[in-house]
């Protein structure tokens, strides 16, 4: 095995063990409901809306899912055994038609020279610690890399932008706490213009998403990007923290509502039983799910694929 072989061992490894606690909680509902039953029946129905719904994936989701799988039952008669295969088949279905990429590495659109993200969330869901890592992603892949501190209202968020961006070994753009993000969004797009880097990532302030003058200050700063890059910001990526489960749900309506969210970032997936609401937000949101968490390491930052993350959920035990 190459390389680069044994890289993408170890990466599926890591989405194995991030998936862990998700999978033992799910299955174990759903095994527990399904003693004694012989048939996928209406009652098995019930039960599995009611595992569901429990393991995050939000009802509306679920409620698709069990119509989709009542269809096929109607068709066919099956054995309550063959209720995981037929789940996985509608799940994959799901996020397939979700918009959900499957990218095979960090990868940049070609021809747009410099490619401005504009990095969303609130405060605590791992936003800046995401951007620290997709920096190093990009380095990694040989691009140049930009970061802009433009939440500079968190005490901690400069430094602890500036500490990932030594880390990465990338340029940070900062003016100090309590200046105006929109300044540093310019500032940091312009540098980015000026070195011919590949990308800039700016870093925006993560208070409660229902206050509206943040949402006007996220306008303000798409603007002011758009005055040194045209097009800019090329991506909206909204970071939201998979172990708060319906939480998390609740803040991708509010962001998407209020601001043009183009990609997701899933945090925290390691350590949660609720990795099922990515599938949720993938499903209710169609914005792509672009990113996801799985450790604390520089590295533990993954592309999502979809086929891989199905094929995380549903693995059998080996014997």
């Amino acid at each position: 095995m190459g390389v680069f072989g044994i890289f993408n061992k170890k990466k599926k490894e890591k989405l194995d063990q991030g998936l862990e606690k998700t999978k033992k909680n799910f299955f174990s509902k759903l095994g527990k409901k399904l003693v004694g039953k012989s048939r996928v029946d209406d009652e098995v129905l019930d039960d599995l809306e009611e595992v569901l719904i429990s393991s995050d994936v939000g009802v509306d989701t679920t409620v698709k899912i069990i119509e989709r799988i009542e269809a096929r039952v109607k068709k066919e008669k099956f054995f309550a055994s063959e209720l995981d295969n037929i789940l996985r088949d509608e799940i994959a279905s799901l996020l397939e038609e979700s918009n959900t990429e499957n990218l095979e590495d960090f990868e940049l659109p070609s021809g747009v020279k410099p490619y401005v993200i504009m990095v969303v969330g609130v405060n605590g869901v791992g936003k800046t610690t995401t951007i620290g890592k997709l920096a190093n992603q990009f380095k990694r892949a040989g691009k140049q890399v930009v970061l802009g501190a433009a939440d500079t209202f968190r005490a901690a968020a400069v430094d602890q932008l500036k500490v990932w961006g030594t880390r990465a070994d990338v340029p940070v753009v900062d003016l100090g706490m309590h200046k105006d993000p929109a300044s540093v969004a310019f500032d940091a797009v312009k540098k980015g213009v000026e070195m011919n880097a590949d990308v800039v990532i700016v870093d925006t302030a993560g208070r409660l998403q229902t206050k509206i003058p943040l949402m006007n200050e996220l306008s303000k700063i798409k603007r002011v990007m758009s005055k040194v890059v045209p097009e800019a910001p090329h991506e909206v990526l909204l970071v939201l923290d998979g172990s708060t489960g319906q939480n998390a749900i609740s803040q991708a309506k509010a962001f998407t509502e209020a601001t043009e969210v183009t990609s997701l970032a899933i945090t925290k997936l390691d350590g949660t039983a609720k990795g099922g609401v990515v599938i949720g937000i993938s499903d209710q949101f169609k914005v792509p799910v672009k990113y996801i968490g799985v450790g604390e390491g520089i590295e533990d930052l993954q592309i999502f694929n979809r086929h891989e993350f199905v094929d995380s959920l549903f693995k059998k035990e080996e014997a």
